[in-house]
């Protein structure tokens, strides 16, 4: 007579119950999806990197050498192009960003126009010191925490009387401040202004413009036509009847 196995078959088979493995392979999907979910919201809130490497600030259009949008709104949108070529060093800039900034800046917060700035560095040349540079990478750094344009103002309110005596890096942080840049954020941008982290950028622009034909600035260009500045009133005028 065969002994009875069934006591000893009972014995080796598994208890019923979650299965170890099975669990432990869906906790390792969901933390993968997590940091891959991490990874790209980090991603989108910071600049790009160019085909050669180079960080690209948030916010640019039309290539590694391409201006930056004053307002994300109007990035999707069907309406008209305005592109602005500044000197943050230039007195006419200044004036042009007093009378004509407030208004352009509202027509780009309600998605009317697609205002876009190309920051130009050639009066550092001129003018023997390298402010606008500076001022440049530092309004670039300001894009990737979302406050470019008004960044982009500060630097303009800020402007010192006398052309030629530049930007401190005191005031450069001081403009980030007054943009609303603090916090957590204030400290990536000091680090990246600090670094030069967009000096090629602001090199690239200013070979991307000069090859376009940009000699002075301001130039302003709308739907890549030129612009005869007059009033703020004119140019909106001229805006709304242009087609994108």
């Amino acid at each position: 007579m065969r002994p009875d196995a069934s006591k000893k078959i009972a014995k080796a088979t598994p208890k019923s119950g979650p299965n170890v493995v099975l669990i432990g392979a869906v906790v390792a999907v969901v933390l993968i999806l997590a940091v891959v979910v991490a990874i790209v919201i980090g991603n989108n809130s910071k600049s790009s990197t160019s085909a050669s490497g180079n960080a690209v600030p948030v916010g640019v259009v039309g290539g590694t050498g391409g201006g930056i949008l004053v307002d994300p709104a109007a990035a999707n949108a069907k309406v008209p192009t305005l592109d602005v070529y500044v000197d943050f060093q230039c007195p006419v800039c200044g004036n042009f960003e007093k009378a004509f900034g407030p208004t352009l800046t509202t027509m780009a917060k309600a998605a009317q126009v697609k205002y876009i700035v190309h920051m130009m560095t050639f009066l550092d040349t001129n003018l023997g010191n390298d402010s606008s540079k500076r001022a440049t990478n530092a309004a670039a750094c300001a894009a990737d925490a979302g406050k470019f344009g008004e960044y982009h103002s500060a630097v303009f309110a800020g402007q010192p009387a006398k052309e030629g005596a530049g930007y401190t890096n005191a005031q450069l942080t001081e403009f980030a401040q007054t943009a609303g840049i603090t916090g957590p954020a204030l400290t990536t941008w000091q680090k990246c202004t600090d670094s030069g982290q967009h000096d090629q950028y602001v090199a690239d622009v200013a070979d991307t413009s000069g090859r376009a034909g940009i000699s002075q600035t301001p130039t302003v260009k709308l739907n890549g036509k030129d612009v005869k500045l007059s009033t703020p009133e004119a140019l909106v005028a001229e805006i709304k009847a242009a087609k994108s």
